[in-house]
C-alpha cells in the first residue's frame, strides 16, 4: 500500500466497522500543527553515522511535512540507534532497518532519499535511486570527475530532483558576501583565497583487525577496491584515503570552493590551469595530502589560491576585499561601507533557504524546481578539488578543458578522470 492510499484505505474499514469505535491519530487527519499524512514527503536514510545521524536525520525529523520511514546503514550500532530516534519521534516501531540499501529503493511507498555514505558510495548509491523513481539528497562530494558527470546525466534523464547536501548557501554569511561580490562591491575580482583544515595528524594503522560482528565490511567496501579491515580505514576516517574520499581538499573543498565559484559568478564552469604541492604521509595507511598549496587560473585571469589552514573564504578586487576567517565566522572588509552596502532591488539576488539544503530539498520536491546547489553546479565545485587533488599526485602544471572536463595534452592526468569499480557495482 502506497501513502496516499492509506487514509482512503483507512476510512473504508472505518466505515464497515460499524459499532466499534475507531481512533485516527489527529496528526493523520492534519492537525494540531502537523501535516496530513498523504502529503508528507516519505524518507528513506541511507548512511546513519555521525553526521547521518546528528544533520540529516534529525533535520528531517523537525520538518513538518517529511515522514522518516526507514534507515540503512552497514554498521548494526549505527542502525539501531536511526531506529531508536525515528521511533522515539513517532511513538511507534514502525521504522524500517536494513543493511542493503537495495531494500530501500525497492520501497514504492518512499518518495526521496537520504544518502550519508562515505564518498565512493555516493554516486552509485544516488544513480540506482534516481533510476527506482526517488528524489534524492545526497552529501557531497563525487569520487572522480567522471562519475559526477554520470550522475548530472542520470538527472537530467530521469528528471528527479537532486540536491548536494551543503548548508554553505543557507549561512548568512557567505551568502552575504557572495551576493557583494556579484554586485560590484569590491570592483573586479582578480584573487579569490579559500583556506581549508589541515588532513589528518597521524598516518593511520594499516594492520589488519578483526572486522566488528555484524559489520557488513564487503558493503562498505562496495565498488572501492577490496582491502583488509582496520578501524582506521571506516567511519571518519575514510576521508584520508583515496579509495573513498579526496582529503580536506574535497571533504571542506565541498563547502568554501562553492563559495568562490558562487561568489566569482562560475558556478557552470571552471578554472582553465592548476598547479600545487602537497605534504604526505610517507608510511601509514592514509595517503591523500594532509598539507597543500594550490594555484588556479580561470581563463578570464582570475586567481583562486588555496591552502591548508583555518578554515576561510576571502575575495579582493581593483575596489577592495570582502571575506572572512574562521568558519561562518563574522564578515569583514576593506572598508565599512562595503558592509554597509545594501543589495538593490534590481540587482542579483542569489538564490538560497534560510532553512537549508533539507527544508530546500523538501520544497524542491513539491515544486520540481532546482534545489540550489544541484548536481551541475556541485560537479563544478569537486571538480576544482579533483584536478588539484591530480596536480599535485603528478607534480605537474595542467591545463584543464572545462567545456569538455578533460586535461590539455596530457593523457597520464585523464586516465586519472575516472576509476575501476569491483563487481557488481560497476556504473552502467
Amino acid at each position: 500500500m502506497n501513502r496516499r492510499s492509506f487514509l482512503k484505505t483507512a476510512t473504508g474499514a472505518a466505515l464497515g466497522a460499524v459499532g466499534f469505535p475507531y481512533f485516527v491519530r489527529p496528526s493523520a487527519l492534519g492537525k494540531a500543527g502537523t501535516v496530513v499524512a498523504s502529503e508528507r514527503i516519505t524518507v528513506g536514510f541511507i548512511g546513519t553515522g555521525g553526521h547521518g545521524i546528528a544533520m540529516n536525520l534529525r533535520t528531517f525529523l523537525g520538518q513538518p511535512d517529511a515522514q522518516a520511514v526507514a534507515v540503512c546503514d552497514v554498521d548494526p550500532v549505527n542502525l539501531k540507534k536511526a531506529q531508536d530516534e525515528v521511533n522515539e519521534k513517532y511513538e511507534n516501531t514502525d521504522c524500517m532497518t536494513t543493511q542493503d540499501f537495495r531494500e530501500i529503493l525497492a520501497r514504492p511507498d518512499i518518495d526521496a532519499v537520504m544518502i550519508s555514505t562515505p564518498d565512493h558510495w555516493h554516486v552509485p548509491i544516488s544513480i540506482a535511486a534516481i533510476e527506482a523513481g526517488k528524489d534524492v539528497e545526497c552529501e557531497k562530494p563525487t569520487l572522480t570527475i567522471d562519475e559526477g558527470r554520470r550522475l548530472v546525466e542520470a538527472v537530467n534523464r530521469y528528471g528527479r530532483v537532486f540536491q548536494w547536501s551543503t548548508e554553505d548557501r543557507a549561512v548568512d554569511v557567505y551568502h552575504r558576501m557572495c551576493e557583494l561580490v556579484r554586485n560590484g562591491r569590491i570592483g573586479k575580482v582578480h584573487t579569490i583565497k579559500v583556506e581549508l583544515p589541515a588532513g589528518p595528524g597521524s598516518p593511520g594503522h594499516p594492520d589488519p583487525m578483526p572486522i566488528p560482528e555484524g559489520f557488513d565490511y564487503d558493503m562498505w567496501l562496495g565498488p572501492a577496491p577490496w582491502a583488509p579491515y582496520t578501524k582506521d580505514r571506516c567511519h571518519w576516517n575514510f576521508r584520508w584515503i583515496s579509495d573513498y574520499s579526496g582529503g580536506m581538499l574535497t571533504d571542506w573543498g565541498a563547502h568554501l570552493l562553492d563559495g568562490a565559484q558562487w561568489g566569482n559568478d562560475t558556478e557552470h564552469t571552471g578554472p582553465v590551469e592548476v598547479e600545487g604541492k602537497g605534504v604526505y604521509w610517507t608510511k601509514g595507511l592514509y595517503d591523500t595530502a594532509k598539507a597543500f598549496h594550490l594555484e588556479y587560473t580561470y581563463a578570464d585571469g582570475v586567481k583562486l589560491i588555496v591552502d591548508s589552514g583555518n578554515p576561510s573564504l576571502r575575495f579582493e578586487g581593483s575596489d577592495g576585499w570582502v571575506g572572512n576567517r574562521g568558519w561562518r565566522a563574522p564578515l569583514q572588509a576593506s572598508s565599512p561601507a562595503i558592509l554597509k552596502s545594501v543589495i538593490g532591488p534590481e540587482e542579483t539576488h542569489l538564490y538560497t533557504c534560510p532553512g537549508g539544503e533539507q527544508r530546500n530539498f523538501l520544497d524542491c520536491v513539491k515544486s520540481r524546481q532546482a534545489c540550489y546547489f544541484p548536481p551541475e553546479i556541485g560537479q563544478r565545485c569537486f571538480t576544482i578539488a579533483h584536478i588539484g587533488n591530480i596536480a599535485m599526485t603528478l607534480g605537474q602544471k595542467l591545463r584543464w578543458d572545462p567545456d569538455n572536463e578533460r586535461f590539455v595534452g596530457n593523457a597520464e592526468a585523464n586516465r586519472m578522470l575516472k576509476r575501476a569499480a569491483r563487481s557488481p557495482w560497476r556504473l552502467r
